[in-house]
């Protein structure tokens, strides 16, 4: 089975186009978790366009509250920015249930790409002890890479996140070629003791077939199932999605 962690980031971009506090984030989270979702994710950013810094203690209590998991995705190497207190100081101060480490620089739109572990390897090691200190389960942002995963084993990250974007293009395209890098690479990862994630452009046509090739823990979901709650409802959608990851 896979678990399911609805990224909200949307939602919170919606709230943030008005005044007030609505669509609240509390409100919407629950119903997601209610509807059977086993996490929520969020990606806060320099500019907090969507997610702000003080939102998060409200979403870590409402997660331990009904007891599902809370991933926390950035860079940790943000600069601070106006009111935004830097990645690792929002770690710190609510200690989710995991942290996912993605290569954003502040001024992009969306995550692209995956890290370049081996030269990011001294950084990025000493974050990651940061997180095992803090016994908060450590993920690493990165490409559907063999070198990539090897070098995620060398440094002792507890699980990659693929990033799916090229996969959810080549699946529009029937590109058999790229179908078979994520293929090959999900199955190198399970062959090498590597836990997996995934995540990015995934959706309810998608999914099944990300999901056939091999072991994945969790998929964090959130653009394509804001978008498609508009057609069939919040709890209905994540209802769907749980028929596939069951």
């Amino acid at each position: 089975m896979t678990k399911l962690s609805v990224n909200i980031n949307k939602i919170a971009l919606i709230r943030n186009s008005r005044k007030g506090n609505n669509p609240s984030l509390e409100f919407f989270s629950r119903k997601i978790i209610e509807a059977g979702a086993y996490g929520i994710t969020v990606h806060p950013r320099p500019d907090q366009r969507h997610i702000r810094a003080d939102d998060l203690s409200d979403l870590v209590e409402i997660t331990k509250e009904l007891e599902v998991e809370f991933n926390v995705e950035g860079n940790p190497y943000e600069d601070r920015l106006g009111e935004y207190p830097g990645f690792l100081n929002l770690i710190e101060s609510v200690k989710p249930s995991q942290c996912t480490l993605v290569p954003d620089d502040s001024n992009q739109l969306t995550s692209d790409h995956g890290w370049n572990i081996n030269s990011e390897h001294k950084k990025l090691v000493e974050v990651l002890d940061y997180l095992k200190i803090n016994k908060i389960r450590s993920s690493i942002f990165i490409d559907p890479d063999k070198s990539q995963l090897d070098a995620a084993k060398d440094i002792g990250v507890d699980r990659v996140e693929i990033y799916t974007g090229p996969f959810a293009e080549a699946f529009k395209k029937n590109d058999e070629n790229i179908l078979n890098t994520y293929k090959d690479a999900i199955e190198y990862a399970n062959n090498i003791g590597l836990e997996v994630n995934a995540g990015h452009d995934l959706n309810l046509e998608n999914l099944s077939t990300l999901l056939s090739y091999g072991d994945i823990k969790e998929v964090s979901i959130g653009h394509a199932l804001i978008i498609e709650s508009l057609i069939y409802g919040i709890e209905n959608t994540v209802q769907k999605y749980i028929k596939i990851t069951a």
